[in-house]
């Protein structure tokens, strides 16, 4: 879970989807903002939004937006943007839109232009296939970012987890900063021996246990997060 070299761009991806990856996103944003750094959160391809004046707008890029003190058009917060709920490359291959690589790096590159740290929200998990081909995955592997688990604290979590960690080192280009454990409606049995079980398995003990929380704000989940503990592993990089 340690690595050499600053980080610049930090990745937050999830065991599954719907655990809690906006959140936690949307609460290192609101951190970082408010210490006076130039922070801007991307949601590089987003299913699930309403059309509005505007155009189509995805909540979770909303979220991002608001918290970012860097601000950019919606365009550009999240350049690949579909209406139906469903897994993104079934939604862009509905929409005829390929969603490729070397498209995204260049997106990235002028999105990030004016921040000196960027918060990027993947779609679901990790491997989350691409339309016509490739995963989004392969966005942070090709920038070398860092990368957050958020772990959702349920039944299989132990595997999931584990699994993601090898997929993320595999490669050798991205590394795992740490991990996030957000509770879920149903409490998870023997939640400390899973907690003890993660830090084993994750290599190390988590940036942050949320509880289940009333509504997702990121200044009440905020307090949870030992800022210390990132910073350590995001140096010579401060937050």
């Amino acid at each position: 879970m340690s690595g050499a070299g600053p980080v610049k761009g930090i990745f937050v991806t999830g065991t599954d989807t719907g655990i809690g990856k906006t959140l936690v996103a949307s609460t290192l944003l609101h951190v970082i903002a408010a210490q006076g750094r130039k922070v801007v959160g991307l949601k590089p391809v987003a299913s699930g939004a309403e059309m509005t004046a505007e155009g189509l707008r995805n909540d979770d890029a909303l979220a991002l937006a608001a918290q970012s003190s860097v601000k950019l058009p919606y365009e550009l917060t999240n350049p690949f943007c579909f209406e139906p709920a469903i897994a993104p490359h079934l939604a862009a291959a509905e929409a005829g839109t390929p969603i490729r690589i070397d498209d995204l790096v260049q997106w990235y590159e002028l999105a990030s232009k004016d921040a000196d740290l960027t918060v990027l929200e993947g779609a679901g998990g990790w491997r989350v296939p691409l339309y016509p081909d490739g995963f989004l995955s392969d966005l942070p592997e090709r920038l070398e970012q860092g990368v957050i688990l958020v772990v959702g604290l349920r039944l299989g979590c132990l595997n999931h987890a584990r699994l993601t960690r090898e997929a993320i080192e595999g490669a050798g280009r991205s590394r795992l900063l740490g991990w996030v454990g957000n509770s879920l409606p149903e409490p998870l049995a023997r939640l400390r021996e899973n907690i003890d079980a993660l830090s084993a398995l994750l290599g190390g003990p988590p940036i942050a246990l949320l509880p289940s929380l009333p509504a997702a704000e990121p200044a009440a989940a905020a307090r949870w997060f030992d800022y210390a503990e990132l910073q350590r592993r995001l140096q010579p990089t401060a937050i």
